[in-house]
């Protein structure tokens, strides 16, 4: 299919609900996806949860979410930058989507399972997001989409603000392409080591990439050579805490380290650096993905005793443990004498709360830093710990685009037959911050959008 009427490069949610959307408009359809298939789907695979408007209660989230709701959550996140024409299609494009998901196949975790905290903002994935891909693949097959795997985009080439071809990368071959439109829905650059040297230094050597090892931002330097208008921060990014034991890419979720709150986190000196009581919301995950960024060689360790360790949320893999904390420090390559002060200083800190009704208000006194809330003492032999770095999901530099999803060129213009949908316009929405089920309902509504704009555009 040397000239389809479009061309979609990427293969995670936005790349099919654009194919999607497309198609059962009329237009011939080309998907390629960088990855084996295999591994198809980019981040989404990752994925457990979208984050919906709805007006009434479902079977899958609770009461009610209201545009004004959503709409104050993003603010909360990325400040009055949130404020957009984007924003609002986002949001407004996400009530109703959870019905048009369900028509491509795609089935929700209803609440009544018992199986996930119910959530009132976001809905969860029956199987997560490799089920959600699955279902969105048979639908694109089924509907006549043409999907090559370990094809990339390597280079666009325009005339006179009019795609002209597209230079293909395939099993060590060049093919020149020349669609009618192009959907860019690839993503960022986390994989890319070499550009994350260029904006962190050495300091992302102790990054590790919680996804696709297939986001390198080669289509977004692609788009720039051709003319496009980036946005958004190259050197932003958002960073959770993650086991630092974890594969170099594609760990996903599973990795994450949630029990900050529990226990105590030291860097490589054996010393605390941060109140690990202060962060309550989810927020906490970037706070301490940021925080270990600026940590000596990016990482620190997570300091449970047994009885905290018991009570700490799962996580994917077990504790360093030692009888003691010098052992313990021994066994992290830190001072043991360093660590067992630091222990020892804090739980000689912990005080009760003044109301004893309040279990989370137990805090430190006279301690740098101090610790405001759940400043249980950890002093319950065995010790554990768990080695962390900062784990990077995605970054914040992006491609410009109008209210219909068309790319901004530089002049100032909109290219009438590029597009763009999913993460790779997040920064025209959230040029910092992020808030749960977010990535997915930005590559399904923009998805759709662009995949029904493209074909207008096409058939006129």
């Amino acid at each position: 299919m040397e000239r389809p009427d479009v061309l979609i490069a990427g293969g995670g949610t936005a790349a099919l609900c654009a194919a999607l959307a497309a198609r059962r408009r009329g237009a011939s359809v080309l998907l390629l996806e960088a990855a084996p298939r295999a591994l198809r789907g980019g981040n989404t695979r990752h994925s457990r949860n979208l984050r919906l408007m709805h007006l009434a209660p479902t079977a899958y989230s609770p009461g009610v979410y209201s545009a004004e709701e959503f709409r104050a959550d993003l603010e909360r996140a990325s400040g009055e930058a949130a404020r957009s024409a984007l924003s609002e299609r986002l949001i407004v494009g996400s009530n109703g989507l959870d019905d048009w998901l369900r028509d491509q196949g795609v089935v929700f975790q209803p609440t009544a399972s018992g199986l996930l905290p119910e959530s009132r903002k976001t809905l969860f994935l029956l199987g997560g997001g490799k089920a959600m891909l699955n279902a969105l693949y048979r639908a694109a097959e089924h509907a006549g989409v043409v999907i090559r795997y370990g094809h990339r985009v390597s280079a666009l080439q325009l005339k006179a603000r009019r795609l002209h071809a597209v230079r293909i990368q395939a099993a060590g071959q060049r093919l020149t392409l020349h669609p009618r439109a192009l959907i860019a829905c690839t993503g960022g650059a986390q994989a890319n080591r070499r550009w994350l040297r260029q904006h962190w230094g050495a300091a992302a050597a102790g990054f590790l990439n919680r996804g696709t090892p297939e986001a390198d931002g080669r289509l977004l330097a692609a788009l720039r050579h051709a003319g496009a208008q980036l946005i958004g921060d190259p050197g932003a990014a958002y960073l959770v805490a993650v086991d630092a034991r974890s594969p170099r890419d594609d760990g996903g979720i599973a990795t994450r380290i949630r029990a900050m709150p529990a226990g105590i986190v030291v860097d490589a000196s054996g010393r605390r650096f941060h109140d690990e009581g202060a962060d309550s919301a989810s927020t906490r995950y970037a706070a301490w993905g940021q925080r270990l960024a600026a940590c000596p060689g990016q990482i620190a360790w997570l300091i449970l005793d047994d009885s905290a360790q018991r009570a700490a949320p799962p996580a994917l893999y077990p504790p360093l443990s030692a009888p003691t904390p010098e052992a313990l420090g021994t066994q992290l390559g830190i001072n043991g004498a360093q660590l067992a002060a630091t222990l020892a200083h804090y739980n000689a800190a912990v005080r009760p709360p003044a109301d004893a009704s309040d279990a989370q208000g137990w805090h430190t006194e006279g301690l740098e830093p101090p610790k405001s809330r759940q400043a249980r003492a950890l002093d319950t032999p065995p010790y554990h710990a768990w080695p962390m770095r900062p784990g990077l999901t995605f970054t914040y530099q992006g491609v410009a685009v109008d209210e219909h999803a068309r790319v901004r060129l530089r002049d100032g213009s909109s290219a009438p037959d590029l597009f763009a949908a999913g993460m790779i316009l997040l920064p025209n929405i959230l040029p910092r911050g992020y808030v749960s089920g977010l990535g997915l309902t930005i590559g399904a509504v923009f998805g759709r959008l662009a995949g029904e704009e493209a074909a207008r555009h096409v058939l006129g």
